[in-house]
């Protein structure tokens, strides 16, 4: 199948450019995919190029939790044409396990820094072209921790996740007049490397194997009646859907894919 062609018919985001930070590994690399598959032109970020390639259109090189780094980005950008999509799917916890005590200003400004300031950063250089072609998509990739927080190692992640969630919120009805889409995606767990780097930190922490850390981690969160984690495509796909015309109506929305981790309506 062509890419672009879906079901007989061009894809309506063919011809685009997407940027997707931390668009590497996991459910970056995943976004990636399936943006190029719908006929994007992606351009991936991440802090350094992974040793197995890069599936994107374009790389960029830069730490986004750095001005330094954001400006990396903006230059290529600028000499490479305005982003009509973009995915922040960087983020992550590198707290370690034990709950409010262990966790110093550090590891606050760290966590922050990284699952909130570096998408705000972005999104300050990236908007104005936007806002000057009076379109333009922005999907900043949370977490149900946002809503169910969990405190033996990610209560930080999760306190930056829920003020990424209520930063898009605001930034959508700022922008919506004026063309832009903001939304966000909630993923549960997802079947990632960094969500085995998490069990394997919660494992060495309580002296535990790690399908126990697993089993903690899964009760933690109540349980997930799917059955399993989310695979990273499947993130992949509703971004996708967000990022195209299909979706021209869904504004400050939070999409949360959980497999039914979370129980409230």
């Amino acid at each position: 199948m062509l890419a672009g062609v879906q079901g007989g018919r061009m894809s309506a985001t063919t011809g685009r450019r997407a940027l997707v930070t931390g668009g590497t590994r996991g459910a970056g690399a995943a976004v990636v995919a399936a943006l190029r598959r719908d006929g994007v032109h992606v351009t991936a970020v991440a802090r350094s190029r992974p040793e197995i390639g890069v599936i994107a259109d374009d790389f960029v090189a830069a730490d986004i939790t750095s001005g330094a780094g954001v400006a990396a980005v903006a230059e290529h950008v600028a000499a490479h044409g305005p982003m009509d999509i973009v995915v922040h799917v960087a983020g992550g916890s590198a707290t370690p396990a034990g709950g409010h005590a262990v966790m110093t200003d550090e590891h606050w400004a760290a966590e922050l820094n990284l699952n909130l300031l570096a998408a705000v950063r972005m999104d300050r250089v990236l908007i104005p072209a936007m806002l000057e072609a009076g379109s333009g998509v922005i999907i900043h990739i949370g977490s149900i921790q946002s809503r169910m927080p969990l405190y033996d190692g990610t209560l930080g992640y999760a306190a930056a996740k829920a003020a990424l969630r209520v930063y898009s919120k605001g930034l959508s009805v700022e922008l919506a007049p004026k063309g832009v889409r903001v939304n966000t995606v909630s993923p549960g767990f997802i079947q990632t490397d960094a969500a085995d780097a998490l069990i394997e930190r919660i494992s060495r922490a309580a002296d535990i194997d790690q399908v126990a850390a697993l089993e903690s981690v899964m009760a933690a969160l109540g349980g997930i009646p799917l059955g399993r984690p989310a695979r990273p495509s499947e993130i992949a796909d509703v971004v996708a859907f967000l990022a195209s015309e299909a979706a021209s109506s869904v504004v400050g929305a939070d999409i949360v894919v959980d497999g039914g981790t979370v129980r409230t309506v």
